[in-house]
C-alpha cells in the first residue's frame, strides 16, 4: 500500500519546513509536516511515562495518554504555552511542535494518484516521499496509522544500557 513516508532524520534537519502544502487552509506555512513531525515523535521516541509530567502540569487539559500509550494533544485546548516542553524530563517535547495555530495533514488522500503532493515535490531535503512501504524495524521503519511511513531510530525502554522509565 502507497503511503506518505517521511524520514525523520532528515526532516528534523530543517529549522523551519520549507515545504509547501495544497491543502487550502495550510496557505503560506506547512502546519501539516510539522503535525506529522508531532504525531511520530509522540509514537517513537516519547517514554510513553508511567506518571507523565507533561500531562499532569497542563493545566488546560490538552495532553492525554491515550489507551495505547501515546500522547494525543488536543489543539483546541492547547494555547502553546509549553509548560508540557518544560516539564518533559526527556526532552521529547520541542517548543516548535507546540504551534498555537495548528492544522492536520490529510496525507493527499484521493489525489496522491493524480500528483505528487505539494510537500514532497517541493521538500528541498527529499525528506517526503509517496511510497509502497511496509514496517521494518530492523532499518528503523515503522506504520503510524494507515497512511503514514516514518524513517527514524525508536527510543526502545528495553534496549540494554537504558535505564526504564
Amino acid at each position: 500500500m502507497k503511503r506518505l513516508y517521511i524520514d525523520l532524520d532528515i526532516c528534523n534537519r530543517c529549522d523551519e519546513c520549507a515545504a509547501r502544502c495544497s491543502y487550502f487552509y495550510h496557505a503560506g506555512i506547512n502546519q501539516g509536516v510539522t503535525a506529522l513531525r508531532e504525531y511520530a515523535t509522540f509514537a517513537l521516541f516519547c517514554r510513553h511515562c508511567e506518571d507523565a509530567p507533561c500531562v499532569n502540569v497542563c493545566y488546560h487539559d490538552a495532553l492525554e495518554r491515550q489507551d495505547d500509550g501515546h500522547l494525543k494533544r488536543y489543539m483546541m485546548l492547547c494555547t502553546s504555552c509549553k509548560s508540557c516542553a518544560i516539564a518533559c524530563p526527556f526532552g521529547t517535547i520541542l517548543p516548535d511542535f507546540i504551534p498555537y495555530l495548528d492544522s492536520q495533514c490529510d496525507f493527499c488522500v484521493g489525489r496522491r494518484d493524480e500528483e505528487l503532493p505539494a510537500c514532497v515535490s517541493s521538500c528541498p531535503e527529499n525528506a517526503l516521499e509517496v511510497k509502497d512501504v511496509e514496517e521494518d524495524p530492523e532499518n528503523d521503519i515503522y506504520i503510524l496509522g494507515e497512511h503514514l511511513a516514518v524513517r527514524t531510530r525508536r527510543w526502545n525502554r528495553e534496549v540494554e544500557g537504558i535505564r526504564k522509565v
